[in-house]
């Protein structure tokens, strides 16, 4: 849960100890009290992903769990929906998305994605290995993640992307 502070451009959140592992480097300041370590990540700093997912429950899941690694996570529920954030500059670090999603699929946002803005890194999840195949083909560069998967496999997949200087070397 994110609360205001005092020094502009931080947001302050509460994380339980087992999770200081998934925020290390990130982390401004930290105090402890008798439960809760309290981090302090700058916005600035903190890797921004753009989710696109069309199951509700799924987004929902999903968005919690990167938010709990602390990451800022941006959902919508479509490719349409996501391609006018990247548009007007958003500032997205990562595009993790669907590859099956109705009006625009996961393959031909990515692809757009790429002309607008080059440097954000892109994971395909999917539950059709299949296309997730065709999906590496189109997108070299893209890491795809098969459903069902465990969400600290989805984090720690997020982790080294993010370890990665570059998109070129995912």
């Amino acid at each position: 849960m994110a609360t205001p502070s005092s020094d502009p451009g931080t947001a302050q959140q509460h994380f339980s100890p087992q999770m200081l592992e998934n925020i290390k480097g990130r982390a401004h300041r930290w105090s402890w009290d008798s439960q809760t370590m309290h981090v302090c990540i700058r916005d600035k700093h903190m890797p921004r992903i753009l989710l696109a997912e069309d199951d509700d429950a799924m987004r929902t899941y999903l968005v919690r769990a990167l938010e709990r690694s602390g990451y800022a996570v941006v959902a919508v529920d479509r490719g349409t929906a996501a391609l006018p954030l990247i548009e007007n500059g958003g500032g997205f670090d990562l595009l993790l998305t669907d590859i099956v999603m109705p009006e625009m699929d996961g393959i031909e946002l990515a692809q757009k994605a790429a002309v607008i803005a080059p440097d954000m890194r892109v994971m395909f999840i999917t539950g059709f290995s299949a296309v997730s195949l065709r999906a590496g083909q189109a997108l070299p560069q893209a890491k795809v993640l098969s459903k069902p998967f465990h969400l600290r496999d989805l984090v720690m997949e997020v982790d080294r992307m993010f370890a990665a200087p570059n998109a070129s070397e995912l």
